[in-house]
């Protein structure tokens, strides 16, 4: 074999650093999608395969399927999934061109008559999924599941005819919420964090965030877990902290906690780092191998919040 230089070899993190226990647990463990994605996040990997294994997921109809969300299984296309690919895309910066116009284009054959996304379309009947997950023959539009996909697709100044309604639903569903919970709020964070119009989206959010403090919806001391209730449905011990809602220091979602909060927030999810290298999954666990493909992905979230907000370190 011939030799390789070491400047085409990706920096290896110091042993035993939070970033090689990771690496060590994504190469064991990991679909090739998660795999590559660690690569390009963390080793200088390039996008172009993180394309390329996102294309396995691919559907003829434009969509997403093939259990790239895990808890939703079989072949079929869903908004979930499809939601999930335009994150990849988007973390790797190829959310445009001709893939994200056939994207948009199975959007609008999926949405309901208001013009947004149901979280589950019917065609999942007859394939395993989570059963926290309901699969009805006419599912309502949720700010679940089109709340990221129009905040993704405005961040990335993309036209299409399907996210004038798709917006306008967002709008209509973030302004009127009155009790939500935790991944509901998420899904509209992700929306305003990229909505165009930026002074109705800060108002919204500043509604939101006094929403969510006095709902309880952020557990804001990790060490008093009990003095915040988990939202009916979630598995037990399925507590959202400040990180869940501001993913980064530039997210609306940040003024709502102050720094003290934060620090905490983040030094509770750098000690969740297990003992394998992985980060837990906190949702219910419902079948092996769903909760096996998610942790990687939970892991790669997390380095990311970590290595934003500036606390990762290799």
């Amino acid at each position: 074999m011939a030799e390789t230089g070491a400047s085409s070899l990706p920096p290896t993190p110091p042993a035993r650093s939070p970033l090689f226990r990771a690496e060590q647990f994504v190469w064991l463990t990991a679909r090739v999608l998660e795999q590559r994605l660690f690569a390009y996040h963390f080793l200088n990997g390039a996008a172009d395969p993180v394309e390329a294994a996102l294309d396995a997921y691919r559907n003829e109809d434009g969509g997403y399927g093939h259990a790239l969300e895990p808890d939703l299984r079989g072949p079929v296309s869903q908004p979930l999934h499809t939601g999930h690919a335009l994150r990849v895309l988007d973390a790797v910066g190829r959310c445009g061109g001709q893939r994200v116009e056939r994207v948009c284009r199975y959007l609008t054959s999926v949405s309901t008559a208001d013009g947004a996304l149901p979280a589950i379309h019917p065609s999942q009947h007859g394939y395993p999924v989570a059963p926290f997950v309901p699969v009805v023959d006419d599912p309502p539009s949720e700010l679940l599941a089109t709340g990221p996909v129009v905040g993704l697709l405005h961040r990335n100044e993309v036209w299409h005819a399907w996210l004038f309604r798709a917006t306008d639903f967002c709008w209509q569903a973030v302004e009127s919420l009155e009790k939500s919970h935790p991944y509901e709020v998420e899904a509209a964070v992700a929306f305003l964090d990229s909505a165009p119009d930026r002074s109705r989206a800060e108002a919204a959010a500043d509604r939101l965030g006094r929403l969510v403090r006095e709902q309880r919806l952020a557990a804001l001391d990790p060490d008093r877990l009990d003095a915040f209730p988990v939202a009916p449905g979630y598995a037990p011990g399925e507590h959202h902290f400040p990180h869940d809602f501001a993913k980064s220091p530039q997210s609306l979602a940040r003024t709502w906690f102050t720094d003290e909060e934060m620090a905490r927030s983040l030094d509770h999810l750098a000690a969740e780092q297990e003992e394998d290298g992985g980060w837990p999954v906190r949702w219910r666990h419902w079948a092996p191998a769903p909760t096996l493909e998610a942790r990687p992905v939970v892991t790669i979230e997390a380095l990311r919040t970590l290595k934003t907000y500036g606390r990762f370190v290799g």
